[in-house]
């Protein structure tokens, strides 16, 4: 009987902090694959059209192309790639440069581990994200 091979959904991980790229790939690689890390926004969307990812979590606030400004270049290479804003700032600024980046969700740094895996899995799983 052939073995069937049960394929992850794919996390690019973008942020200017190595320690939290890393964090966050600690956390989350055991149920999804981390493709890809990148630093900047320049280099995420080089990696989006290399790697496909299903989800990019994203920090909003880096140097050179700030987190909106790559949200928006993903959406229009990867328009059905998932974009999860992570910020360190908790604002209502926050969440309206997320809506007119047009990202699926925003999470505050502050978050627990199981508050990001719930929106990961969320995000990730197939039919309409709830409300």
């Amino acid at each position: 009987m052939a073995q069937v091979e049960i394929l992850k959904s794919r996390i690019l991980l973008v942020d200017d902090h190595e320690l939290v790229r890393k964090g966050i790939a600690s956390l989350l690689g055991s149920e999804w694959d981390i493709c890809g890390e990148a630093a900047n926004g320049s280099d995420a969307v080089r990696q989006i059209r290399q790697l496909k990812p299903d989800l990019v979590v994203l920090d909003v606030t880096m140097p050179g192309m700030g987190g909106a400004a790559t949200a928006r270049q993903i959406r229009s290479i990867a328009p059905t790639t998932k974009i999860l804003f992570l910020s360190m700032h908790d604002s209502e600024t926050v969440i309206q440069l997320g809506k007119l980046a047009r990202v699926d969700a925003c999470l505050n740094k502050d978050c627990s581990p199981d508050m990001l895996k719930k929106v990961v899995r969320s995000l990730l799983s197939p039919g309409p994200l709830p409300a």
